[in-house]
């Protein structure tokens, strides 16, 4: 299926992994959370063609998740930032290394420790309810919310 047709559903998670539903994109999002903001930085680390990196940022920034700014002006050279958009990724990212940590483990430990800059513990991605503040894990339903299409609304 066509990216384009893909974030035209009425899906959340349809529509996010049309922004971000491949690996080289998380990998460059990953990076920027890294401070690695510049284009051969983002190629290295990330190990993609540089052809892959570019098409990926223009994806990016196209879609609101990182923003281009001139660092520097003769020559002119760009680096990539988040933007709210894509700071917001962050528990995302967070959730994902812990689930690579946790059944795609290789046997080595963890390749990155997230630490609480506060307390100095590592840091566990944990879903708590916005009103009461308990733990959900196995207690969520999902409902059609108002963005649901008519037929999901009434079934």
């Amino acid at each position: 299926m066509r990216r384009d047709r893909i974030a035209a559903q009425r899906c959340s998670i349809a529509r996010s992994s049309a922004v971000i539903g491949d690996p080289w994109s998380l990998l460059v999002i990953r990076e920027v959370f890294l401070g690695h903001r510049r284009f051969t930085e983002l190629v290295r680390y990330t190990g993609a063609q540089p052809s892959v990196v570019s098409e990926r940022l223009k994806r990016l920034v196209d879609a609101g998740v990182l923003e281009r700014r001139e660092y520097q002006q003769h020559p002119p050279r760009q680096e990539y930032r988040l933007t709210p958009m894509g700071k917001d990724l962050q528990p995302v990212l967070l959730a994902l290394t812990h689930w690579g940590d946790t059944h795609l483990d290789d046997g080595g430990g963890p390749p990155v420790v997230n630490v609480h800059t506060t307390c100095g513990n590592q840091v566990e991605p944990v879903m708590v309810c916005g009103h009461c503040r308990e733990p959900t894990e196995g207690r969520i339903r999902s409902e059609p919310g108002p963005g649901a299409p008519i037929s999901r609304r009434e079934a």
